[in-house]
Formats: C-alpha cells, structure tokens, sequence
C-alpha cells in the first residue's frame, strides 16, 4: 500500500476504516440505523403475512399442538442460528455476510468451495423470497372477489399478473434512494406492527364475543394428522412454517455496509428480529389455536387460502374483508423489504463475479447510491419463477419450502465452519459475541438443520397415496439447481472463482484509533481471523 493509501484509510471514518479492514471500498451511504435495519429485517419476516402464507404447514400437518408448543420447540433451535449468525456479523459485518463468512473461516483451499455453496444458497433465498411472498399477496387480494362473489374462480393468468404487477412496484420502491427506502421501511414495521396487533385484538374480541375458546387440553393436546405419518413426524414437518417466516433476520447482515456502527447494530438488529418475532409469532398461533373453529375445515376448503377461511369462521363479512385487507398490506410490505435486501446480497456476489455478466451487475447508481441492476436482475427472475404458478398449486408452493432449506444451509455452513475449523484464539471476536456458549449454540444450530434438511423434502403422503400431485417436489427444485452449482464448480468455477473479491486492501501497520478486521491464514490448513488493533 502506498503512503497516499496509508494516509486515506488514517482519514476514513471508524466504519469505513473497518470495512477497508475486511477489504472492501466503502460504496453505499451509511444511512440505516439499529432501528432502521430492524425495521427492514422485520419487515422481511412480516410475521402476519407470513403466518397467512404457510398456515398450511402450521395447522394443516399436525392441528393446534403444532401451532403451540411446536412453535415453541422449533425456535429454541432457530434462536440459536440466530445468535451464530449475530456473532459472524459482528466479527465480519460486510453486505456479502454468510457468504464472506464461510469463505474467510474456512481453511485456505476449501473457502472458494465454502463460499461458492453458501453464496448460491443464499442466492436462492433471496432471489425466491420476493415472488413467494407477491404470489400469496396476490392469492389473497383475489381471495377478498371469491368472498363477495362465490361464484368467481381465479385464474392463473389473473394470479399471475397480480403477482408480476405488485413486483414491479415493489421494484420501483427499492431503486429510491438509501435514505427514502430506510424510511419506508421504517414506516412499513410501524405498519406492520399496528396491523398485526389489530388482527390480534380483534380476534380475541370477536372469538370471546361469537363463540366460546377451545379447552387448552384439546389446543396442546388434540393431533389433527393430515398426513400419513407419525404424529411426532407431522408435528416436525410443520416446522417449516415456522423455518420459512423466521428466515428473514439474515437482513441486517447484508445490509451492514449502509449501516452505521455496523459491527453493534447489524447483530443487535438480528437478535432483536429473531427474538421479537419468535415471541409475537408465538402469541399470533397461540390466538388463533384458541379461536379456529375447524381445522379441517380450514385446510380443504375450496377456496385455497387457510387463513382467509379460518378468518370466516370466526368473523362476520366486514370483518373477514377488513383483517384480510390489513395482511395484503403488510404482504406488499414484506415483499419489498425482501426485494431491498436480495438486492444486496447480489451486488455483493456480482461485485466478486459470481454471476455471467457480474461486471454489469456490480454497479451502484451514481444518483440513489443503491444496485438497481441488481434488483431488476432478481425482479426478473423472479417473475419467471411466478410462471410455476402455471404448473399448479404443488409446483408453486415448492418455492417456500425451498426458501426454508436454503436459508438455513446458508445459515448454516459459516456457523459449522466456524465451530470445527476455528479455534477460540483464532476466531477474532466483535463487540457482540457469545463467548463459551458460542461452541455449545453452534452445534445446536448445525444438529437442528442436518435433522430438518430431510424432513422439510417429506410428502404429506406415502405409499400407494402418493402421486405427482402430492408429491413435495423441494428435493428437486433447490436440489436440482445446487447440484447443478456443484457441477459448474467441477467443470469449470473452481478455476476461476477465488472466493471473495476485496477492493481494497489494508496495511496493517497503518496506525488507526479504530479496530480494524481483516483475515489471515497462514497455511492451507489452517484458518484464523485476526485483528490489527493500534492505538
């Protein structure tokens, strides 16, 4: 580094200083705040609509003890990740996140490959999140005509169109300056939160005033199997509702360059969304497991969407329309938010040539200082993955179990590599960590993923019941792409792609009043991440 280098990393400020460190130029405006990346991690988990799209798996596979105390098992666990996950990004806060992780920990010959999984599986999340989330926003928006209009039935091309059309202004909205989508998405988790205690409340009024709760012994006690499984196995399988709404707190990470203090405020904001929605989405399942009235019933009926029925049964027509019109808006919300942080995610990938065409791709718009190519690019992939809808109900809902495995895996692999890899001395710790319960979490959280990676690819049916249209075709479409990744890899990534692509590289004998965080590994064996720190 030349004297002149030397001297502009000495003028940086404490932020930029440590993302030099890490090897990166700083590029976005630093306008999130704690706050504001909660507000949009928040909004990604959209617990409201997210509860609306997968109470399918919530109830449908097991009845009101999954809703309760499932719920409850499976969030000890995803609190976990949650917490391996806050450690990383305190450590490495960059946009890049379990990505840079997973390339940085792992040892020397294995970070490409590291990296390589992690970033694609990440990808796939990101890129299916959006469209699954304006897929639902649209079937309940046509769910509010089937009500006043029984005879109406959707059509696909109609589902379709609605879905598109609320992408591109979802779109629309994530190329608007930093600081406009910061607020908006400020404004969006007020939204949301106001909403999502309406619904509540209003369930609890209605339900008390109309009919009578259901005994607690028939809540946490009565299995409503609508599977061919064990009980114990159904009640497992509806983890992946709750798996795939508490896949969104992954977004402070990515968005940890536009923040400032990122090394305190991108971990807090991932504890603060993980542990907020795991005790509200609790609450929501544990009213509406009091109040349904027929679980079947809300399952089957013909009109395809589990809560707008189970709104029915316990609401008059007003209300029904009014609690359904809140979801769609905290729906649309959500999707946005999902749109702001993918598009992150893939800058951070284009901007180390992951993708054909990367050098397009990495580029920040000289005016609203944010990727707007890359959030076109996910926009329109996202619509031609909206046309499975043409393909059926059980090809389309394949994207949100994909969502919930690909997640994890993503979440995952970093947090693996770190407890088998990775001494205590080595790992350099940021302001947040967990100290000697980093090891014990770390293996909870990778135990965890290994036992639902399979479950999450199980039919609802078995043996002479299944067919093609039971089927649950997760294995195929995140399996089918990510070997297809790993054969890229073989044939021809591995002698390409180097892991993480830094743009700026530091002295470390560069005197800084700030902590500075970089990577070293001094032999192909070994991983350790250090600090320079002077004073």
């Amino acid at each position: 580094m030349s004297h002149s280098d030397k001297n502009d990393l000495e003028g940086l400020n404490p932020d930029a200083a440590e993302l030099a460190a890490l090897g990166y130029k700083q590029e976005f405006k630093r306008e999130f705040s704690s706050l504001s990346s909660f507000c949009v991690s928040f909004s990604v988990l959209g617990l409201l609509p997210s509860f609306a799209s997968t109470m399918y798996y919530t109830a449908g596979y097991a009845g009101t003890p999954a809703m309760v105390w499932g719920w409850l098992i499976a969030m000890v666990f995803v609190q976990c990740v949650a917490y391996g996950m806050a450690e990383l990004c305190s450590s490495m806060p960059t946009s890049g996140g379990l990505y840079y992780a997973a390339a940085k920990l792992a040892p020397r010959r294995w970070g490409p490959l590291a990296a390589w999984l992690t970033g694609w599986s990440n990808y796939f999340v990101q890129v299916t999140a959006a469209p699954s989330v304006a897929y639902s926003f649209s079937g309940m928006v046509l769910s509010l005509i089937q009500i006043k209009n029984p005879s109406y039935t959707p059509q696909n091309y109609q589902t379709f169109l609605l879905a598109c059309s609320a992408m591109m202004v979802m779109t629309l909205v994530s190329c608007l300056p930093t600081k406009v989508i910061a607020h908006f998405n400020t404004c969006g988790t007020v939204i949301n939160m106001v909403f999502l205690g309406i619904v509540m409340i209003t369930l609890l009024a209605v339900a008390g005033k109309n009919h009578a709760f259901n005994s607690s012994h028939k809540v946490w006690t009565n299995f409503e199997n609508q599977t061919d499984w064990s009980d114990g196995l159904a009640l497992l399988m509806s983890f992946a509702g709750v798996i795939w709404t508490m896949s969104g707190y992954d977004s402070p990470f990515h968005l940890s360059e536009e923040c400032s203090n990122a090394s305190v405020a991108a971990p807090r904001a991932i504890v603060m969304t993980s542990a907020f929605g795991g005790v509200v989405g609790w609450l929501l399942n544990l009213i509406i497991a009091y109040t349904v009235v027929d679980v079947s019933q809300v399952m089957n009926d013909g009109l395809g969407q589990p809560y707008v029925v189970y709104l029915q049964q316990v609401c008059d027509y007003k209300t029904t329309v009014a609690l359904t019109a809140l979801t769609v808006v905290c729906s649309f919300m959500m999707g946005q938010g999902c749109m702001v942080a993918a598009s992150r995610v893939t800058y951070s990938y284009a901007r180390d040539g992951v993708f054909p065409f990367s050098d397009y791709l990495a580029h920040v718009d000289v005016r609203t200082k944010t990727p707007n190519r890359c959030t076109w690019m996910n926009t329109i992939a996202g619509m031609l993955l909206l046309l499975l809808i043409f393909a059926g109900d059980v090809a389309i809902s394949a994207i949100f179990s994909v969502g919930a495995i690909a997640a994890f895996v993503a979440f995952t692999i970093p947090i693996f590599i770190k407890i088998t890899c990775v001494s205590d001395l080595d790992f350099q710790r940021g302001p947040f960590h967990l100290g000697r319960f980093s090891k014990p979490i770390g293996y909870a959280s990778c135990a965890f993923v290994l036992l639902m990676l399979p479950i999450l690819c199980f039919p609802e049916t078995k043996g002479k019941n299944l067919n093609a249209q039971g089927m649950n075709w997760t294995c195929v479409v995140y399996g089918g792409p990510m070997f297809a990744i790993i054969v890229w890899w073989i044939v021809s990534a591995h002698k390409w792609f180097t892991g993480p692509c830094l743009t700026y590289v530091p002295d470390t004998s560069v005197s800084s009043d700030v902590i500075l965080e970089g990577v070293s590994k001094p032999d192909d064996d070994e991983a350790s991440v250090s600090i320079t720190k002077k004073k």
